[in-house]
């Protein structure tokens, strides 16, 4: 039985777009992962879990992901409040505020760290630095679906005795959740592999504030190319178990709110 592509678009060019696609993937994601476990591959199982599982590595490991979800669980939650305000109300200076928001795209990491450093850095508090980079992706990911939303989906639960908290929670949060949960997977990934912010606050202490990929630059240094793959190998094998049961509830949810937002009309017809 011949393998054929299932076409979604009557538009002509499927085949040089999709090989255009692939080959862009190729350049740039998939030969380099397969450098790294082909590097990696020079080490025998047991060299591999000696670094790879090193008291040192293992530290980096519970600072860097612990540190990325704190930081992400911020900015879920401010992330969702900035988005709702830049919607919902007119202020002076809304126009500035919404440009302050990319500003963790254009500020150069360095320049951040130094910033936050001179703040933050005798406090310790390594999380900041993860939460300004990565509160950008929330609000950019939640603030076009608010946009998008019929607020005659709100006026119909009020007009049906819902107060303000219960239409949030049952009209508006429903709608968002699936943004919400993108905008959460992308910041917790920046956040992961972060290092020019972090290097400059964390204090770079060995098994204390050394952040993973801090360790993988100093094996790199030390010309360990392959215990640096090593150390990288788990970040990524880590990364995506994370990412994947993320990707999973907000499926879940875009289906979730499609069949919500089917039966909200025949609920005010009703």
């Amino acid at each position: 039985m011949a393998f054929t592509f299932k076409k979604r678009s009557n538009l002509p060019g499927f085949g040089l777009a999709l090989g255009y696609t692939v080959l862009y993937l190729s350049l740039i994601v998939l030969i380099p992962l397969a450098a790294t476990f082909l590097k990696a591959s020079t080490l025998t199982w047991s060299q591999f879990w000696h670094i790879a599982a090193s008291p040192r590595a293992l530290a980096s490991y519970r600072l860097t992901f612990g540190a990325s979800l704190i930081g992400a669980l911020v900015n879920l939650v401010f992330g969702v409040l900035v988005a709702w305000v830049l919607v919902r109300y007119s202020f002076p200076g809304k126009r500035l505020l919404d440009s302050l928001v990319d500003l963790p795209f254009a500020l150069p990491t360095a320049v951040a760290g130094i910033a936050l450093t001179t703040i933050y850095s005798p406090n310790g508090w390594l999380a900041i630095a993860l939460t300004f980079i990565g509160l950008p992706f929330v609000v950019r990911s939640v603030q076009p679906v608010l946009e998008d939303m019929d607020k005659e989906l709100e006026e119909a639960a009020a007009s049906l005795g819902a107060n303000r908290w219960q239409t949030f929670f049952r009209v508006v949060l429903p709608t968002i959740v699936p943004a919400a949960l993108a905008g959460f997977a992308m910041a917790f990934a920046r956040a992961v592999g972060e290092y020019g912010s972090v290097v400059f606050i964390s204090g770079n202490m060995p098994m204390r504030t050394e952040i993973t990929p801090l360790l993988i630059i100093t094996k790199l240094d030390q010309y360990d190319y392959a215990g640096a793959t090593a150390i990288a190998i788990v970040m990524l094998v880590v990364s995506l178990l994370l990412l994947l049961p993320i990707n999973l509830l907000q499926k879940w949810s875009g289906s979730r709110e499609e069949k919500t937002t089917e039966l909200v009309p025949q609920s005010i017809e009703a």
